[in-house]
């Protein structure tokens, strides 16, 4: 038996969108082995966004691509610090010489589980990865499909319906598109 692998399901619990519409989203996560826990409050809670990027992908991405949320970095609490690693990944553009991300990945040292980013360049922001919140999140009203043209060539990219293919980064932020949606309401 793998471990966890045949552990009783949890009830799935549906959340409306509704649920959070005006107000910040109470955010639970934590890693595999639990470590390491932490929450936070986050106006931009949908899973919406999958990124393919290369990053992303190889950080975050078993299925090919990570889902980010978008969190208040002042609300985040952390218990099990000493648990936390980073990783600032190598950025490796075509013509220039590889550069250090000022973006630090935070991840449990103990079992691997990557658990959020955060970026100086954005210091009131924390995008915790979707897989690691235990708390039910609603589902989104569309999926923007971001870093398409960096995509594992083995990845199944949905088409369709409610989904938005961007070759690059989308130009809409996590926040713009909760508020197109009617989703978000800054803090």
């Amino acid at each position: 038996m793998v471990d966890g692998a045949l552990a009783a399901p949890k009830k799935r619990v549906k959340v409306a969108l509704d649920d959070f519409k005006g107000t910040a989203m109470h955010l639970e996560g934590s890693c595999h082995c639990g470590a390491v826990r932490f929450s936070l409050q986050a106006h931009s809670p949908v899973p919406f966004m999958h990124c393919h990027c290369s990053i992303c992908r190889k950080t975050a991405g078993s299925g090919g691509y990570a889902i980010n949320l978008g969190g208040d970095a002042a609300t985040l609490r952390v218990r099990g610090k000493k648990h936390l690693s980073v990783y600032h990944a190598l950025l490796r553009e075509p013509g220039q010489r590889t550069k250090r991300s000022p973006a630090a990945r935070h991840f449990c040292a103990q079992c691997g589980s990557p658990l959020w980013l955060w970026d100086p360049r954005w210091p009131e922001l924390v995008h915790p990865h979707a897989s690691a919140i235990d708390t039910p999140l609603p589902k989104p009203p569309e999926v923007v499909e971001a870093a398409l043209d960096h995509a594992a060539p083995w990845v199944d990219v949905p088409r369709g319906r409610g989904h938005v293919h961007c070759r690059q980064w989308p130009a809409e932020s996590l926040a713009e598109w909760h508020q197109r949606h009617g989703l978000w309401q800054g803090g």
